[in-house]
């Protein structure tokens, strides 16, 4: 990896099956140790159930209110500044229960690629 200063562009903002947008604001094969994500649900929201394959993710909420289902957790609601820590394979989604957009960061290690996400039944029970 080369140093480098990368700047925000919210104009790269795509829309994907997991319902929700996202904005890569770094996720480059010259540093494959880590990629962070800009992620936005929009209130009244939930992101379908998923799993991560040998990659660890941290959601480090910026804005918004979220109910937020990981593992055999119970839901819980998070606000910006909380932390969600979610081990490879572990099933996830989050629920935007404000009335503002949600924002959340999420740092995966290794990078994010589409081949490691997996979708799992909406009811997983």
């Amino acid at each position: 990896m080369k140093e480098a200063i990368k700047q925000q562009n919210l104009s790269n903002e795509f829309y994907t099956p997991e319902r929700c947008y996202i904005t890569e604001l770094s996720n480059i094969p010259d540093d494959p140790d880590a990629s962070i994500a800009r992620a936005r649900v929009e209130p009244g929201v939930t992101t379908r159930w998923h799993r991560l394959k040998g990659t660890v993710e941290r959601y480090y909420i910026v804005n918004g209110r979220g109910r937020m289902e990981v593992g055999e957790l119970p839901p819980l609601e998070v606000n910006a500044g909380d932390i969600v820590l979610i081990p490879p394979m572990c099933r996830q989604r989050i629920t935007n229960i404000g009335s503002e957009d949600l924002i959340f960061l999420a740092i995966c290690t290794p990078r994010f690629s589409n081949d490691v996400n997996e979708f799992i039944e909406d009811d997983p029970t």
